[in-house]
């Protein structure tokens, strides 16, 4: 809900009628309340990061949870735009830190087999979130929506407090017994079990010496796989489009209302996180990844078409679609794929011990990307145009397209040890593949 939270709120924010605050906020305002939270994570992921190892995956997300319930009660009673800057500051943070934690904890309490299908779930959730803004947000005052916001985190957060912690986690505190226990619930099996502990001490060493691990070669082609990818997630623009998503709409002067339409787009992106977790047991992570990114590519081309034949000779008739039916392409093909893959690969790519670490270093040039994006999205559509910016992401589409297809290891069904020897030059990209 948090991530969609701009594109009601800013229409409200710039109309006169319903603003809480005692006047509408600028342009300039707009963009920092959409990008300041990507600013600060910037800062705060590595130390973020140093709690995923010190105190536990699953401590992480409720810690979490505390400022996100904090903010949206704030929010009710928000009455300048100081306080809504400094609150999307806080959300930007902790939402960018359940993006970094939940991926490594997925990715450890499942099997091999299993870790496809359950990483897609936090896209799903996410997507779901989405929606209900999407079609709460429009309908309701400023008021009521945020009202709203604060009892669902509230919600959402008590089932927390009964997960079992990463058995990883625990077998790396020395806790044997407990993590045996919890993979053994988790399995259903004994032996399955103590396969996979047995499988932990594999590992080199339990404690992350990050100065070793910056010198040592696998880590840093992991990290510089992790990295790109992370940066290309960004800057082929989703974020830019979904954020303005509301504003989009209503520039392409269309008969469909702009609350509708985007209702519809959100429920699409819902759809099409489900759609991830069928696509995962048939086809591989990479056929997923750039078939969704050669989709993206065609929706931006789309909606980079529309806006450059508005300025020049306007457009009639079925044409008053293209942005509609681009928008629809782009948010289907982002969320079947880059959206609801990208941070369980980055997971996959690290060995146990320096998962939370790699994964922390590969979000802040996340969420820099998105800082770029997002704050510079309003600046570059007037400076280049709209036409231009959109044909710039897809351009963006196709260059992260031709990497993942030369540079990324396919990693479907392959247990972390076998990604690892890969990096380690023990095993070919063709071998990690065929075994």
């Amino acid at each position: 809900m948090s991530v969609a939270w701009p594109s009601p709120m800013l229409v409200k924010l710039t109309n006169a009628t319903e603003t809480p605050l005692h006047r509408t906020i600028t342009e300039e305002e707009g963009s920092w309340i959409v990008s300041i939270g990507f600013l600060c994570t910037m800062f705060t992921n590595v130390l973020l990061g140093m709690l995923i190892d010190c105190i536990g995956r699953k401590y992480c997300v409720i810690l979490a949870c505390i400022p996100k319930m904090i903010v949206s009660i704030i929010y009710i009673f928000a009455s300048d735009v100081w306080m809504l800057i400094l609150g999307r500051a806080l959300i930007g943070v902790t939402d960018s830190f359940i993006f970094t934690v939940v991926p490594i904890y997925s990715s450890e309490i499942a099997s091999k087999e299993m870790r496809g299908s359950l990483g897609t779930f936090l896209q799903i959730f996410s997507s779901l979130g989405i929606v209900v803004t999407l079609s709460v947000g429009p309908y309701t005052s400023f008021t009521t929506f945020n009202t709203v916001f604060a009892i669902i985190n509230v919600v959402a957060g008590i089932p927390l407090l009964f997960l079992p912690d990463s058995p990883f986690f625990l077998y790396s505190k020395g806790k044997t017994n407990e993590a045996h226990n919890v993979l053994k619930a988790l399995r259903g099996n004994d032996q399955l079990a103590k396969e996979e502990i047995a499988s932990y001490a594999l590992s080199t060493d339990n404690k992350v010496d990050k100065i070793a691990l910056l010198k040592n070669k696998a880590f840093l082609k992991c990290l510089a796989i992790a990295m790109i990818l992370s940066a290309g997630s960004q800057l082929v623009g989703f974020n830019a489009v979904s954020f303005y998503l509301q504003t989009i709409l209503v520039s392409t002067r269309t008969k469909v209302k702009p609350e509708i339409a985007s209702v519809i787009i959100g429920v699409i992106q819902l759809f099409a996180s489900f759609c991830t977790t069928v696509m995962m047991e048939r086809f591989k992570r990479k056929q997923i990844l750039i078939s969704s990114l050669l989709g993206m590519f065609i929706g931006l081309i789309g909606l980079g078409v529309f806006f450059k034949l508005s300025e020049d000779v306007g457009v009639q008739g079925f044409l008053n679609y293209l942005p509609l039916i681009s928008l629809i392409l782009v948010v289907y093909c982002y969320s079947a794929g880059m959206g609801s893959l990208i941070w369980l690969l980055i997971a996959e790519l690290f060995d146990g011990p320096a998962r939370a670490f790699g994964v922390s270093i590969s979000l802040i040039i996340n969420t820099l990307s998105v800082f770029i994006t997002t704050k510079y999205f309003s600046t570059l559509t007037m400076v280049l145009g709209p036409a231009v910016t959109y044909w710039l992401f897809s351009g963006c589409c196709l260059i992260t397209c031709i990497f993942i297809f030369y540079c990324v290891p396919e990693t479907k069904g392959k247990s972390f040890r076998e990604i690892q020897e890969y990096f380690e030059g023990d095993m070919t990209k063709k071998d990690l593949e065929n075994n």
